[in-house]
């Protein structure tokens, strides 16, 4: 493909000949007087294209390094290195600083019921099972709230293995009241007929455990008091791993406008749309806009280590920002999955219009929700809103008082048949279907889906760059 020079490329090339042509010293040059057509210009440049490149890179060495690009791997390292590395030769100042991540593999994990075999995956931070488990299941109100609260539980019999269903609070609480009420382990159900590929996160007094399939669990809960045999056994870890961090020369570096992406995967799989796409998109904005654009605040752009373990190192850069610092990020924008193959345009919901979940976001949220909005539209799709629901990296943000926003195509929830007419693809499955699966490669991208996204996510910032008009109280 043709390469397209960046903004502040063309800018540089100028002054080096006019420099050249006067055979007289330049000195440092003048900060540039912010560009006014920028966000256009930023529009025009990027590509889905140039974001689906990265995407073959981060395939390639996925491939050679055990199918995975998870955090405290090789395959991780060297998307560290990908990354910085097309970062510095665009022009940046770059940083992989250090972070303290735990990481969770397993070895074993099955399960069978009556002696029969069930499909089991074991939750992420699981404990192991002393060998194999043998114990009854006990199952719990199959309802919204299944496993939130210490009475769901009461009267199981001690040591049994508990059957409860996904839903309202997070798969720690429901593992860590069953242990206090003397479970032994835990089964949780999944809401859609999808593996359940969810995480206990470091969470005290969790119990082993392991999720199903709805399809399965339905088996399971017409089972309550049949013997049932779980073995998991897992490892967890700590290592040093890396977050990517790399900004502007140029702009007011007290008002910094932010954007992210988490570039590990699962272990279990490549990781091409969660969140390559997020990873490719925000690497395709930043090489186009290059390291001294003509801004008038400055940008930073961070690749996020061991999201897919809880967060990890988007809370680590947080929590050990100067306490000075903080107010000079002005917004935090976040993609995780921009190019799912049964896409769905949402805008994390910055003013709770929607009224679902999660409250508002920080002041200024809502400026970065209703830009995000008008620049999809542009694309010629009609947005939504999605919930703050704390499962990525603006999460900590938020809870440091920073306005966030982002963009998302979508994860294992499923489609609505009013969403399919809306945007099309399937309703009734899910936007994508291998969601934390090794079929997550490159043919589990839309590219239209990319494309739409990576141009909303170029004109955001773009404004962004120029004007925080909005955002300040």
């Amino acid at each position: 493909m043709h390469h397209r020079p960046t903004l502040s490329g063309a800018a540089t090339l100028v002054t080096a000949l006019s420099c050249a042509a006067a055979l007289v010293a330049c000195g440092s040059p003048a900060p540039p007087e912010p560009d006014q057509g920028l966000p256009a210009a930023l529009v025009s440049q990027v590509s889905g294209d140039g974001a689906y490149a990265h995407l073959q890179e981060l395939q390639r060495i996925a491939d050679a390094n055990g199918g995975n690009r998870a955090v405290g791997t090789p395959g991780y390292d060297a998307s560290v290195e990908y990354v910085a590395g097309k970062l510095r030769d665009a022009g940046y100042d770059v940083r992989t600083p250090s972070f303290e991540a735990t990481t969770f593999t397993v070895q074993t994990q099955t399960l069978t019921v009556d002696g029969a075999p069930v499909e089991a995956v074991a939750l992420g931070f699981s404990p192991s099972t002393p060998g194999p488990l043998t114990a009854p299941l006990a199952v719990i109100a199959q309802d919204d709230t299944s496993g939130c609260e210490a009475s769901d539980f009461a009267g199981i019999p001690a040591g049994a293995i508990a059957v409860v269903r996904r839903g309202t609070c997070t798969f720690g609480v429901k593992s860590q009241l069953a242990g206090a009420a003397g479970a032994a382990a835990v089964v949780v159900v999944n809401t859609e007929d999808g593996p359940l590929n969810g995480t206990l996160g470091e969470t005290p007094g969790a119990v082993p455990s392991a999720g199903v399939r709805s399809s399965v669990g339905a088996g399971l809960v017409a089972k309550n008091g049949a013997q049932a045999v779980l073995t998991l056994a897992t490892t967890i870890e700590k290592k040093a791993t890396r977050n990517v961090i790399a900004q502007t020369r140029t702009g007011d570096t007290a008002n910094v406008v932010m954007a992210g992406a988490h570039l590990d995967s699962v272990p279990q799989g490549p990781g091409i749309n969660d969140n390559g796409t997020g990873t490719a998109g925000l690497l395709e904005l930043a090489t186009r806009l290059g390291g001294s654009p003509a801004t008038r605040n400055a940008v930073r752009f961070a690749w996020w280590g061991a999201e897919e373990e809880g967060l990890l190192g988007s809370t680590a850069y947080v929590r050990d920002l100067p306490a000075e610092e903080r107010p000079s990020i002005a917004l935090y924008v976040n993609l995780d999955m921009i190019g799912s193959p049964n896409p769905g345009y949402l805008v994390y919901d910055g003013d709770d219009s929607d009224k679902v979940g999660a409250g508002p976001g920080p002041q200024g949220s809502a400026t970065i929700e209703q830009v995000l909005l008008d620049q999809l539209r542009t694309t010629g799709v009609t947005p939504a809103g999605t919930d703050f629901d704390g499962r990525s990296d603006y999460g900590p943000f938020i809870e440091a008082g920073i306005p966030a926003g982002g963009l998302f195509t979508g994860g294992e929830e499923v489609k609505t048949p009013e969403q399919a007419a809306r945007w099309g693809g399937e309703a009734g499955k899910p936007y994508d279907s291998c969601y934390h699966q090794a079929c997550d490669t490159l043919a589990n991208v839309d590219r239209t889906a990319l494309d739409r996204n990576v141009d909303a996510l170029a004109g955001a910032v773009g404004r962004f760059a120029l004007s925080l008009d909005g955002m300040r109280p």
